[in-house]
């Protein structure tokens, strides 16, 4: 028999069952703050993330630090940690602590009232974070919502009796759809080291399997074709760093290379989506064509500088991304950029960076080191001829690993299906 409903009087929340309350947020939480001050170092470490709060290393806490972890406030095992900035663009809300530590003085720590399972709390805020509802509320141009509109928004609360049995039921079939993502997750990543296997073979051996091969002076490629050159890359063109301009450039006029258009692709995407306001002398400092090969040039982990994606068509009027660095052939008649699609693209070149790489608080690729990697050069017919088979393999693998990504999505999808219908109880756990 289907149980009866009422309206909750929300827009976002819609029908829910007659006897489950709609308080406000006041009603269910108390705010906490407690600054840990000089003794921070008996604290854990801990972060929000897109997988919850998790510990960190205060001794390896790459990205942003600060001067001191004095301002930092503690946090207790079981309390509700909320992101209520930058609603619009965060990619992190709330998350259930399971560690006593301490944690970033920017969010909002509370505490579940007794009528609130704070496991519960934990998915309605899921629900919540899903296409952002709480932005509706948020005021100023870093779109905050500050404590007290938090405790006026509405939230909705089964009998602590039915909040148990959500909590257990999607508890069990998340762990389910986790897993299955998870064992999905590896295959990508599989499949991913697979073709990283079968560019770094095919760019330093060859196709032909039979010719003669000799020792090479770099340390992390024992042997080469014999009739392959090797040259640094400073014998092979220039470096430039890209443009740097404040934030009110960005947004509107000609289009601009990211350094996430670099990292995320093999070849530049012919329609870029950034803009920026560049003059005439800035369009042909910068500029983006054929043949050029762009590289990230700082980050936060080393695992990330590096990258390439090289310019297969000319962007016109376009600039670059200025933590990254664009390498310009003197020509394209020793190097493919069909070839060098792939070669820079391995992940054998990070060896070499890494070696001799300075890291002290952020990974950073200068010009001078890079103009020191080393480059193998077939003849321009074998060059062609190694990227026509490497477009075939890698197609095939990404063709695969799409369809997995698609899986996964499907998977991230019905999660959040379920937690709506039975935390606004369109569905009751039976």
């Amino acid at each position: 028999m289907a149980r009866t409903m009422k309206d909750s009087g929300v827009e976002w929340i819609g029908l829910v069952p007659d006897n489950w309350k709609v308080l406000r947020n006041k009603n269910c939480f108390e705010l906490e703050k407690n600054i840990v001050g000089d003794a921070f170092n008996q604290y854990e470490l801990l972060s929000l993330t897109k997988k919850g709060i998790v510990k960190k290393d205060i001794d390896n806490a790459f990205g942003k630090t600060p001067e001191s972890y004095s301002t930092y406030q503690s946090v207790k095992k079981g309390q509700i940690v909320m992101c209520l900035f930058d609603l619009d663009i965060s990619a992190v809300f709330s998350g259930l602590s399971e560690y006593d530590g301490m944690i970033s003085p920017a969010y909002k720590t509370y505490n579940c009232k007794k009528d609130m399972l704070n496991s519960y709390a934990k998915y309605w805020f899921e629900y919540c974070f899903d296409g952002r509802k709480y932005k509706i509320y948020s005021k100023s141009l870093r779109y905050v919502v500050n404590a007290e509109d938090f405790g006026g928004i509405e939230i909705l609360i089964p009998p602590m009796e039915e909040q148990k049995k959500i909590v257990d039921f999607l508890d069990e079939k998340l762990y389910e759809i986790n897993s299955i993502i998870s064992e999905t997750q590896e295959t990508i990543e599989q499949y991913k080291k697979y073709k990283n296997a079968i560019i770094t073979e095919t760019i330093t051996q060859g196709l032909d399997k039979e010719v003669i091969y000799r020792n090479t002076d770099i340390e992390y490629i024992e042997t080469i074709p014999a009739h392959w050159d090797v040259l640094r890359l400073r014998f092979l063109g220039s470096c430039q760093n890209g443009i740097s301009k404040s934030s009110e450039a960005f947004g509107s006029g000609y289009p601009f290379v990211s350094y996430g258009d670099v990292y995320r692709n093999y070849e530049l995407p012919e329609v870029i989506a950034g803009q920026i306001e560049s003059t005439e002398c800035e369009r042909e400092n910068y500029s983006v064509k054929y043949g050029d090969v762009f590289f990230t040039r700082t980050s936060e982990t080393i695992e990330e500088v590096g990258f390439t994606s090289t310019c297969l068509k000319t962007i016109e009027n376009a600039v670059f991304a200025g933590f990254v660095i664009r390498f310009r052939p003197f020509n394209n008649e020793k190097l493919s950029p069909r070839f060098s699609k792939y070669y820079f693209r391995s992940d054998m070149h990070r060896r070499f960076f890494v070696k001799e790489m300075n890291l002290v608080t952020r990974a950073s690729l200068s010009q001078e080191l890079l103009k020191k990697l080393p480059v193998l050069l077939p003849p321009m017919e074998e060059q062609e001829a190694i990227a026509d088979y490497l477009d075939a393999k890698c197609g095939e693998i990404d063709a695969l690993i799409a369809k997995k990504e698609a899986f996964i999505e499907e998977m991230e999808t019905y999660k959040k299906s379920l937690v709506y219908e039975y935390v606004t109880g369109k569905k009751e756990v039976v």
